[in-house]
Order: C-alpha cells, then sequence, then structure tokens
C-alpha cells in the first residue's frame, strides 16, 4: 500500500509540475501574437509607407520620415570567436546619428568598408535603416524585415506546446497510477517532434513563398491535431498488443 500511495503521489506530482510548466509556452504564444507580431507587421507597413524627409536640416534625432545621411566609417568589425558571429560598423553623422550599427551578415556592403571613408545611410526614427557603397546596398539589423510567419510558427509551437504540456498534466492528476498512452516515451517524443518540423517547415515554406503569417496557424493545428490523433491511436494499439507483466 506505501508503494502504490507514493506512485500516485509521483503521478499527481508530475502532471501538477506539467500544468504549472504549461503557462510558460502559453504566456509566450500569447505575446507572439499580441505584442511581437503586430509589433513587427506596424513596424515595416510603417517603413514601407515613409517619404523622404525635407531638404532642411534634421532637428532632432528620431524623425518619421526617411533620411539619406553621409556617413564616416571609424572602423568595422567581424567577430567570430565563439558559436555565434557579429559583424558592426561605427559610423558617425554629427549630430545624431554616432553609434554601433549591428548587420545579420558581412556583404555587400561591410565587409568593403574601411576606415575614413564616406558612404551613406538612410535613417528612419533615428536608427540606420541601411548603407550604400556605390551600386552595392545593405540592410542594418535595425531594418524592419517581412518575416511575420517566422513569428506566427513561433507563437504556433509555443502555443501547441503548452497544450501538449497541459494535455499530459491532466492525464497526470487524474489518472496517476494508469497515464498510459500520455507518457513521453513514445507518445510525447514523436508529438515534440512533429511539432517541430510542422512548425518549422510551415514557417520557412510561408516565408519563402510570400504567404500571409494566418497561414501557418491555420494550417499547423489542424495537421497537428491529425497527427496527433493517429499516434494516439498507434501508441493504444501497441498497449493492447503488449504481453501483460
Amino acid at each position: 500500500m506505501t508503494t502504490t500511495r507514493t506512485d500516485t503521489s509521483n503521478g499527481t506530482g508530475r502532471g501538477g509540475a506539467l500544468i504549472v510548466a504549461s503557462l510558460i509556452p502559453a504566456l509566450f504564444c500569447y505575446l507572439a501574437f499580441a505584442v511581437w507580431l503586430p509589433s513587427d507587421v506596424g513596424r515595416h507597413r510603417d517603413y514601407g509607407a515613409a517619404e523622404q524627409c525635407p531638404d532642411r536640416a534634421a532637428t532632432q534625432r528620431a524623425e518619421d520620415c526617411l533620411r539619406t545621411v553621409t556617413f564616416t566609417v571609424k572602423d568595422t568589425e567581424i567577430d567570430s570567436r565563439g558559436k555565434r558571429v557579429s559583424y558592426t560598423a561605427i559610423l558617425y553623422a554629427a549630430p545624431f546619428w554616432n553609434h554601433e550599427v549591428a548587420f545579420g551578415d558581412p556583404g555587400p556592403v561591410l565587409e568593403r568598408l574601411r576606415p575614413g571613408e564616406r558612404i551613406t545611410g538612410t535613417v528612419w526614427r533615428g536608427d540606420i535603416m541601411t548603407i550604400t557603397k556605390g551600386d552595392a546596398r545593405q540592410n542594418t539589423a535595425d531594418a524592419p524585415r517581412d518575416e511575420a510567419q517566422m513569428t506566427a510558427a513561433i507563437g504556433t509551437f509555443a502555443g501547441l506546446l503548452a497544450a501538449v504540456a497541459l494535455g499530459f498534466g491532466a492525464v497526470r492528476l487524474t489518472r496517476p497510477r494508469d497515464p498510459e498512452p500520455f507518457t513521453w516515451r513514445p507518445y510525447g517524443k514523436w508529438l515534440l517532434i512533429t511539432l517541430g518540423v510542422l512548425c518549422t517547415g510551415a514557417g520557412f515554406l510561408s516565408l519563402w513563398l510570400g504567404l500571409p503569417w494566418w497561414l501557418v496557424p491555420t494550417v499547423v493545428i489542424p495537421v497537428m491535431s491529425y497527427v496527433a490523433w493517429q499516434l494516439y491511436r498507434h501508441c493504444l494499439q501497441r498497449l493492447s498488443v503488449a504481453p501483460a507483466p
């Protein structure tokens, strides 16, 4: 009897822990769709609709128009130490835009810059969006990108992960001595692998094809539900034919 109480206690404890843990991806899902995605979409839309600033000199750092500014290159740095590679340039254009600018890759402009050179850049809302040298142009890390599909994929993954953790936790609470097949092996493991592959594939494919971001959760959620149901049936079938201990 002591062993039974211990097993039951362990099961309910794990169930409660899973339910509490599900709040973390649930919160991340909310932030992705309610904060992160609208902010990125709105910023990209505003940047695309921004007009050139008047020819008069800038009187403030953050302007809601596009201003072409001539910069002097003080230094550039490509740091490949460790697993992450950083690309930066220190640009000067008094009186407002004197700071270090980050880039996502070295080309086609950053790798060609030399200290003392004069280049042109586009400034919007106080940040440098692009730099230009000759006919070559490069976006900075601050430039808005139309990548809402990947944000939707991350938010969808977090939301479905929260649903899986909540479901597994609820089963552990209600059936602490018999949680099968709602266990990590094999059901939970395959659910997590499938969820990761499906969200990543849907995000990259929709981004590559230029599809609307809302198609990602619209497609992933029903497909994942069908896969989860088929995996559930398969696990039940395996349990039914497994020899009794």
